[in-house]
C-alpha cells in the first residue's frame, strides 16, 4: 500500500502527517526531537502489516514540514505536543488509536496516554524519560554543536531544514530541555505515569548513549503493569537499526 501526505489544520498550526495501511488498528508514530515521520521512521512506514494496521506518522509543530509555525520550546512543549498528537488523530476521525513514542516523541506519548486515557489504546516507548537529572544535562550538552554529530544522523536533518534552522533548534531544544533539570527532582511527567491505564510497552537499547536505562527501568517501575523489553545491542535509534525486531515485538504486543 502507498504511503498519503497530507496536510490538516488542527489547533491553529497546519500539521503534516503520512499515512498508510488499512487496518481497524489506528497506530500513531510520534518521532524524536527534530524528527518527523521521514526522517524517524522509514521502516515502521514501510514495513508494519497493513492489513492489520493503519499507520500515521506526524510531524509535530515546527518539525519536519510542520513549519511554519518555528519551533520553540515554552515550559508545556511536550503538553502541547500531546494535545496536537491526539487532536490530530481526532481531526483524522479515529476516534482510539494506538501511540508508539521515540525519544521526545515517546515523552509526547506517556502525557497523552495519561491525559487522554479514553482514547489511547496500547502505548509503546522507547528512548524516552520521565525527569532530567544532571548526568542528562552533561549528555544533551554534548549534542547542542550539532557540525560535531556524525555525518550519518545529520545529514538528513540538514537537508530537510537547512543548517541554519537545524543547528538553531537543536540548541533550542537542549535549552528547553535542560530547564527541567532546574525543579527539584528534575521532574518532566512523573506525577502522570500511575495514570496510564492502558496496555504499555517499554523497550530499551542496552547501548543507549542518551538516555540512561535507568530512565527506562523507572518508567516500567511506576506504570502499572507496563512490559519491559531491554535490546542488548541496541542504541537510540533501535528501531531503525533493528527495524525486523523491533516491528516484530511491537506487532504481537499491539495484537
Amino acid at each position: 500500500t502507498s504511503i498519503t501526505s497530507a496536510k490538516i489544520q488542527v489547533n491553529g498550526v497546519h500539521l503534516h502527517y503520512q499515512q498508510t495501511g488499512e487496518g481497524n488498528h489506528a497506530v500513531l508514530l510520534l518521532p524524536g526531537m527534530l524528527g518527523s515521520g521521514q526522517t524517524d521512521f522509514g521502516p515502521q512506514l514501510k514495513s508494519m502489516n497493513k492489513q492489520l494496521f493503519t499507520i500515521v506518522a506526524w510531524d509535530p509543530r515546527g518539525y519536519g514540514q510542520s513549519i511554519p509555525p518555528p519551533r520553540d520550546f515554552p515550559p508545556d512543549f511536550f503538553e502541547r505536543d500531546a494535545k496536537d498528537a491526539v487532536d490530530l488523530m481526532q481531526a483524522l476521525r479515529f476516534k482510539k488509536f494506538s501511540l508508539l513514542g521515540w525519544s521526545d516523541g515517546g515523552i509526547t506519548a506517556l502525557i497523552a496516554a495519561a491525559k487522554y486515557p479514553a482514547l489511547i489504546h496500547k502505548l509503546v516507548v522507547w528512548g524516552a524519560n520521565a525527569s532530567v537529572t544532571q548526568e542528562d544535562v552533561r549528555i544533551y550538552n554534548g549534542i547542542r554543536d550539532v557540525s560535531k554529530w556524525s555525518e550519518k544522523v545529520k545529514k538528513p536533518l540538514e537537508e530537510m531544514y537547512g543548517h541554519k534552522y537545524f543547528a538553531k533548534t537543536c540548541e533550542a531544544w537542549v535549552d528547553g530541555i535542560c530547564r527541567f533539570a532546574e525543579k527539584s527532582d528534575g521532574n518532566i511527567c512523573q506525577e502522570l505515569l500511575p495514570l496510564i491505564k492502558c496496555p504499555t510497552f517499554i523497550i530499551h537499547g542496552g547501548k543507549d548513549p542518551l538516555v540512561p536505562r535507568a530512565h527506562a527501568e523507572y518508567l516500567h517501575e511506576n506504570i502499572k503493569g507496563s512490559r519491559w523489553l531491554l535490546m542488548p545491542e541496541g542504541k537510540h535509534n533501535l528501531h531503525l537499526r533493528f527495524a525486523e525486531e523491533f516491528n516484530r515485538q511491537v506487532e504481537d504486543f499491539l495484537r
